[in-house]
């Protein structure tokens, strides 16, 4: 077959997925690769995202694919490593190992989401320069559709505009995507497909804001007694009450000179978002953790960054069903195929760490498509569509339901979740063949696909109902005898 219709890609997004995507073609051979990026660069720095990502075999599959693994794993610090420190208010410490709840799985990798895209940008430059091109400081400002084929209208922060024909179109911006969005104004009236369709989550609307610490900060008024890089932290606040009460949390990076994060998620009604000034900030940050020497860590510049961030919310659980679309004969190169990957078309909380991963695994299973029909588009993207939408669906109730609690949101809620956990965990053990571990497990075996985990709880679920019920009418029998 002549392939000469592999090239003018156009790719909306460089993030994760983005720069994947791009890889993962210009590895298939196609040219001309276009990233549209709104960022100035890869490696800026944005402190409310500059939380971190743990790639688990999941996404493997796409950096094994790249020969990128080894790499991953050189910046980042392995799951099987993972060391935990809990700081108390009264200033005492437990450090824990995270345990591997299946030590047959992959290892995963923790890195920040800063680093893992400078990764991927980093083997562009260095081996597909001349197949893709990133244009960074560019926005697609609109996307306009002729009978057989679409054009991509782009604008750098110079105002210099330009139009890109693209053979394929690939959606990789994100919840907000302007693809998406467009194809869901072109189908009004007919169809639904390109809707977000929208879940409920007790995690969902969950306020979070960054604060950026110095590399090795000091943990007390003790000198020497400073950060591990490699140590995740969780540092508990003075307050007890609903709408004060506080967590830092600090996941692990291997770089000892790079910047930590701390995350700060809680509802949206809290005290710390209603603070207008910096003073208040560290005031307020001071009264919740005098264990730490806050005056020491945290500079008043970054007390009035982190004063006037917006932050940000936790995401609905959302998808949409239709992944797709075509005009005209792309295969003559007289058309255009648009795909979405990623949170452009599946976007949820970050409670399963699924988000990153689950776009990787978007483009390894695009890839096997690809190579199945020969880079037939009209084939392959109907193809992945059918595949992926039940996984997606999945997914989705999933991350409704895997590990919602997890942010001290609701202590008597995560209680009862954890004796649920900790039930189907102890329950697998004695009877693997009648109960299935937790789905908050299960995620973690890549081998897996989310359509087969899902099932897989339910079923378990329906079995200690039946159980639960039979047990209840026992009981009432007894009661009426």
């Amino acid at each position: 077959m002549n392939h000469y219709y592999k090239k003018n890609v156009v790719i909306i997004g460089g993030g994760p997925a983005g720069l994947g995507a791009a890889l993962m073609l210009a590895q298939r051979g196609w040219k001309n690769i276009t990233v549209i990026e709104k960022r100035p660069s890869a490696d800026y720095y944005e402190p409310d995202k500059s939380f971190s990502y743990q790639i688990d075999g999941r996404g493997q599959k796409l950096t094994d694919l790249l020969k990128l693994t080894p790499k991953l794993a050189n910046v980042s610090v392995p799951s099987t490593d993972f060391y935990f420190t809990l700081i108390q208010k009264d200033g005492t410490r437990k450090t824990t190992k995270l345990p591997i709840a299946d030590s047959k799985r992959k290892t995963a990798y923790w890195l920040p989401r800063a680093s893992f895209i400078e990764l991927l940008y980093q083997e562009i430059k260095h081996y597909w320069q001349d197949e893709i091109k990133v244009l960074f400081n560019t926005e697609c400002i609109e996307i306009k559709q002729h009978l057989e084929h679409l054009e991509i209208i782009t604008q750098s922060r110079d105002n210099k505009p330009l139009t890109l024909t693209p053979t394929l179109l690939v959606g990789c911006d994100g919840l907000n995507s302007i693809v998406r969005q467009t194809l869901h104004e072109w189908e009004k009236g007919q169809s639904n497909s390109f809707e977000m369709q929208k879940f409920s989550s007790p995690s969902s609307g969950l306020k979070y804001k960054v604060l950026t610490l110095p590399p090795q900060f000091p943990l007390s008024e003790q000198e020497g007694d400073v950060a591990q890089s490699t140590m995740a932290y969780a540092i508990r606040s003075t307050f007890k009450e609903r709408k004060k009460a506080i967590n830092l949390g600090l996941l692990p990076l291997k770089n000892p000179n790079q910047p930590r994060t701390a995350n700060i998620i809680t509802y949206p009604d809290h005290q710390i978002w209603q603070l207008e000034t910096p003073v208040d900030v560290e005031q307020f940050l001071k009264q919740a953790f005098p264990q730490i020497p806050l005056e020491k860590i945290i500079d008043p510049e970054e007390i009035a960054r982190f004063t006037s961030s917006e932050g940000g919310k936790f995401p609905i659980p959302q998808y949409c069903s239709g992944l797709y679309q075509i005009w005209g004969n792309p295969e003559e190169s007289q058309g255009t195929a648009v795909i979405l990957l990623g949170d452009a078309v599946h976007c949820f909380p970050p409670d399963i760490g699924q988000g990153v991963n689950s776009a990787l695994e978007d483009i390894y299973i695009f890839q096997e498509i690809l190579s199945e029909t020969k880079d037939n588009l009209s084939e392959a993207l109907p193809r992945y569509q059918n595949l992926r939408q039940p996984d997606i669906k999945s997914l989705i109730r999933l991350g409704q339901i895997s590990y919602p609690w997890q942010y001290n949101q609701d202590p008597l809620r995560k209680k009862i979740w954890s004796i649920n956990f900790f039930m189907r965990l102890l329950l697998n053990r004695l009877f693997p063949f009648l109960f299935n571990t937790h789905s908050f497990i299960m995620i973690q075996n890549h081998e897996l696909s989310y359509s087969e985990i899902l099932a897989k709880s339910n079923r378990t679920t329906q079995v200690l109902s039946i159980l639960g019920g039979l047990a209840i009418l026992t009981l009432l029998l007894k009661l009426m005898n």
